[in-house]
């Protein structure tokens, strides 16, 4: 283990040549996916009247976006970011830009902004992925390299808290399709920036006809047959379940007493524990392998999300929250780090988006899975079930690995 006079920094990581120039590039254009679920449901509510029709079009536009993100995160690794990212994020720019000139006046139909959704989801560009592939190859020391995902994670942590304020200040001066049209201008700019950087030139894919590289190793749904992708995917559902869950239980818990009001600052506890836990995390050498820590990790915040359901009030609440916060990076970065170290240098892109859906396809089954749940049982119950999500599928890879 480094001593800490002699641990690389955070610092450390940025002024690696290449860095800033690329990252800036990446979170511009991640900027938009912090923007764009708020202000797609505003714009396709305010176009329709309609809730249940602006829910099913953010359903159908979540969907292809996390299901299909393996299939674009192979284009990715099978032609290079610099030949896939651009017509990915122009195609994504203009039917993001249809979708704002369709909801911007009231009246549009339901099936045609469904449509759109569609296929503006199926195009998401993979920029959380490729930046991670791309510190792969910029920061290859493992000690570096766990400092530039935490940095990454806690980053993309703040642009999802940053997005949603952008387009409430935005829709104040303008119609809610304004912050579609805006998530559209960013995502290409910060994609055309992404792919201009130096740092990409060594990740051109692979010639077509060409024989795969040794290191490509396998592709597609065949990558979940390694063991450590595949513990990185499951546990990282278990934690994207949990955190789904409790998105919603923590807006009924403050309901429950009559605090609905105070749900924004649970949310920014949950936030700013991530943010410091992550960056904590980063800055610590670590003898613990990696798949054990994950699995210490994600029962951890299971654990603490029981204890948020005990609460007696909403100020013990934030507390809980936010120290159940401090284990939400650490464990996704800790995951995208085996995801990183169990692939070829050819699948990199590939083994990160199966882990991102993993995340996000867990956060929206929680979500839809406890909104069953509240009302029908106790807030109590309902904690302790989300916990178990993260808890049962890490003591069940611990099980499986002590019997080998």
């Amino acid at each position: 283990m480094l001593s800490p006079s002699h641990a690389p920094s955070y610092a450390t990581v940025l002024r690696t040549r290449h860095a800033c120039r690329t990252f800036g590039a990446a979170l511009l254009g991640r900027l938009s996916y912090g923007m764009v679920s708020l202000a797609l449901m505003l714009a396709v509510k305010d176009a329709t009247g309609s809730y249940s029709v602006a829910g099913a079009v953010m359903a159908l536009f979540g969907a292809t976006s996390v299901f299909l993100s393996p299939v674009r995160a192979a284009l990715i690794d099978r032609y290079g970011p610099r030949r896939a990212l651009p017509p990915m994020g122009a195609a994504y720019a203009l039917l993001l830009s249809a979708l704002a000139y369709a909801t911007w006046q009231p009246g549009a139909s339901g099936l045609r902004l469904g449509a759109l959704a569609v296929t503006a989801g199926a195009c998401t560009p993979p920029l959380g992925p490729v930046m991670r592939t791309v510190w792969s190859s910029l920061v290859p020391d493992r000690e570096l390299l766990q400092r530039a995902y935490s940095l990454d994670g806690v980053a993309e942590e703040l642009l999802f808290v940053t997005g949603p304020l952008l387009v409430g200040l935005l829709v104040r001066f303008a119609e809610p399709a304004a912050g579609v049209a805006a998530s559209a201008a960013l995502v290409l700019v910060g994609a055309s920036a992404l792919v201009s950087s130096p740092a990409l030139r060594g990740t051109g894919g692979r010639p077509s006809g060409a024989t795969p590289l040794p290191t490509s190793g396998p592709s597609g749904k065949r990558l979940l047959g390694n063991v450590g992708l595949r513990h990185a995917a499951v546990v990282s559902a278990g934690v994207g379940l949990c955190l789904g869950a409790l998105d919603l239980l923590l807006v009924a818990f403050t309901e429950e007493r009559h605090q609905g009001a105070s749900v924004a600052w649970v949310l920014a506890a949950l936030s700013a524990g991530s943010a410091v836990g992550g960056l904590a995390y980063g800055a610590v050498s670590w003898r613990m392998p990696s798949r054990r820590r994950l699995t210490v990790l994600g029962t951890a915040l299971g654990v603490s999300s029981v204890a948020a359901g005990v609460s007696p009030n909403v100020y013990v609440l934030v507390a809980v929250v936010a120290a159940a916060g401090l284990f939400v990076a650490p464990a996704i970065t800790t995951a995208y780090l085996i995801a990183d170290e169990s692939v070829g240098a050819g699948s990199r892109t590939q083994a990160g988006a199966w882990v991102n859906t993993a995340l996000n396809a867990g956060s929206s089954g929680g979500t839809a899975a406890v909104g069953l749940l509240v009302g029908r049982l106790p807030l109590t119950v309902c904690f302790t079930l989300a916990a178990a999500a993260p808890v049962l599928l890490c003591a069940a890879f611990a099980f499986s690995r002590d019997r080998r």
